[in-house]
């Protein structure tokens, strides 16, 4: 018995399956598989392909092959663009839009375990010198407590981005993460992110003083008090990015570039490309950074679990960036309790 598919367009496939999907995935995840099934759109349009019906096995391959030629992509993100696809055909099918068991031609690269670790971090020696340049220069200033919080927190962006002023607790020198997507500022692991986390005096210090002296009087849409204020509101996400790869390229701190380039004509150097620097890392490699230094500085596996809300298996695998002797020396403290 031949069933008769119902001859859906891809654009209206993909509106459906992002409505279908916002419930219950982390608006991050949205917004990645809108992006990733963007390029399928695209190659659809591009090759005539009308409804999702007429798609075949090959039509699949041939859009990986295109893909792959067009995005000149490295395994990993050909993998997790492939694999949002598989999942997009397969919900398809389920509606009746497209055949039977037609995700399993979807086929995406075998990665080893070393493909999807990324190893780029900011290490101890440059944070510690981007904060002692902060505090001399740019005492308890939006950057300095930006800067401040991502390295001795070891936040996520979406984490930094969700505090408010209430969030801080001088008294007991706290913060509270909470998970409000009611208000636009979800966590990554939703609940389950939220956590509170101890500050170091000098943190708390920094903090203070940002709130009593510098920190702009404004609330956001929804009338919270953002900690991360900018005068318009709670800074973005974009602005809170921006801010790290600025500082984290060492020509700010040292004056110097140590990649040769005249400061004056690097295009990296001024305020619109700071991601152009090679040296300059994303907010993630500061977490990783912060993460590797609590590790070598012999702080136990569940205590920076907890506090960076990451599994331990997670955090050996893509934050742990001690090499194997550091690792046996740290063991080495035990062997008289053998």
């Amino acid at each position: 018995m031949t069933t008769t598919l119902d001859p859906i367009d891809p654009d209206e496939a993909y509106d459906m399956y992002l409505t279908d999907r916002k419930p219950d995935v982390a608006t991050s995840t949205l917004y990645a598989h809108r992006s990733r099934l963007g390029h399928f759109l695209r190659w659809c349009d591009e090759t005539g392909i009308e409804t999702i019906a007429d798609l075949t096995g090959r039509d699949l391959h041939a859009y990986r092959l295109w893909r792959r030629d067009d995005g000149d992509l490295n395994r990993v993100t050909e993998k997790t663009q492939m694999d949002t696809l598989r999942v997009f055909i397969r919900w398809c099918e389920q509606l009746g839009f497209a055949p039977t068991d037609l995700h399993l031609a979807v086929q995406s690269p075998t990665l080893e375990p070393e493909d999807n670790v990324r190893t780029q971090m900011l290490d101890a020696e440059r944070a510690e010198a981007i904060l002692e340049y902060l505090g001399c220069y740019e005492y308890a200033s939006f950057n300095h407590v930006v800067l401040t919080l991502f390295w001795h927190c070891g936040l996520r962006i979406g984490a930094l981005h969700t505090l408010d002023v209430d969030d801080y607790d001088p008294t007991s020198r706290s913060l509270e993460v909470h998970h409000r997507p009611e208000s636009e500022t979800p966590l990554k692991n939703k609940g389950g992110g939220e956590r509170h986390l101890a500050l170091a005096n000098d943190t708390c210090a920094i903090l203070d003083d940002w709130l009593a002296n510098r920190r702009p009087a404004v609330t956001d849409a929804f009338g919270r008090e953002p900690l991360c204020a900018s005068p318009h509101g709670r800074s973005h996400k974009t602005n809170l990015r921006k801010v790290v790869y600025m500082w984290t390229r060492p020509c700010v701190v040292t004056g110097e570039c140590p990649h040769g380039r005249t400061i004056d004509d690097c295009d990296a150097a001024g305020s619109t490309k700071p991601y152009a620097c090679p040296s300059s890392v994303s907010p993630h490699a500061i977490r990783r950074g912060a993460i590797t230094h609590w590790l070598k500085s012999e702080w136990p596996d569940h205590a920076v679990s907890d506090r960076a809300n990451v599994s331990r298996e997670v955090l050996e695998v893509h934050y742990d960036q001690r090499s194997e002797s550091e690792k046996m020396e740290q063991r080495r403290q035990y062997l008289d309790t053998i």
